[in-house]
């Protein structure tokens, strides 16, 4: 790799699927930070696995707990501290492919000095890994586009790159405070997705995701789409995991169905009318 990435990767509790998360893209980064806010669960444990793993490629601290204005300074300091050419947005509940992340980074090297960041599509999953989000209900829309993207790989030499905002509604601005996801000249869309558990649990404590900063709001209860018997996960989760890593192949759960039964409909009401 000629260019160097750094992952950035801020957690509270979120012991279900962080072993996963850094484990799909590490051998595709030269670094990566991993902060702790004030986790109660197991994922302190996980951690330090990892640090073990990849002794020389995982930067780790404890910052405490933190308030939304807290995380947003966090993620400004883990950004000056990345000394790197681009980095690498990875939260602990995103899973990559590997072939996702080397065409990612093959079009990074290619258009390292024009391009700003990369517009990636993702699988948001609901009520367990077999199911996701349909594309009708992504709202995000940028590059002529209407459906489930994110930001993650962002070019760390852009100008004045800083971040502002309160999180999670925080952003990436150049010196001319100018949106990064506004300058869609600098921005290139592939069709190199990633798998995001933002909306599942991903706390085995039964208050850990209450106690993460906005993080209760994210969990939906409805039916999603299931993915088809061909469909191929990302390789890690195929893979060994250690015994204090929670099995991800666990279906919903009765009680999950029941209130999905009752929020459904009420969600794609919702849907309709935007």
């Amino acid at each position: 790799m000629s260019l160097k990435i750094w992952a950035n990767v801020l957690v509270k509790n979120e012991d279900r699927y962080l072993w996963f998360a850094v484990s799909s893209a590490i051998d595709f980064v030269d670094k990566v930070f991993i902060w702790d806010t004030g986790s109660q669960d197991k994922t302190l444990d996980i951690i330090k696995l990892l640090q073990e793993k990849y002794p020389n490629k995982i930067i780790f601290d404890q910052k405490g707990s933190q308030d939304a204005d807290g995380i947003t300074a966090l993620r400004q300091q883990m950004l000056e501290q990345s000394k790197c050419d681009w980095i690498l947005l990875l939260d602990g509940d995103e899973i990559w492919w590997h072939k996702s992340l080397e065409e990612s980074i093959k079009i990074i090297e290619e258009n390292s000095k024009s391009l700003y960041a990369l517009v990636n599509p993702v699988f948001n999953l609901v009520g367990d890994i077999y199911h996701h989000q349909p594309e009708s209900a992504g709202q995000y829309q940028l590059l002529g586009r209407k459906g489930h993207f994110n930001i993650r790989f962002i070019n760390r030499q852009i100008p004045g790159l800083h971040i502002k905002g309160t999180y999670p509604l925080e952003g990436f601005y150049d010196s001319d405070e100018v949106l990064i996801q506004q300058q869609e000249d600098h921005l290139q869309f592939i069709d190199a997705p990633l798998l995001h558990c933002s909306h599942l649990s991903r706390s085995t404590l039964a208050h850990g995701d209450a106690a993460a900063v906005k993080r209760a709001s994210k969990k939906k209860y409805q039916f999603g789409q299931k993915f088809a018997k061909n469909f191929k996960f990302p390789e890690v989760l195929s893979k060994p995991f250690p015994e204090i890593v929670p099995n991800p192949w666990i279906k919903m759960s009765l009680g999950y169905k029941i209130r999905a039964v009752a929020e459904t409909p009420f969600r794609l009401l919702k849907r309709v009318i935007k």
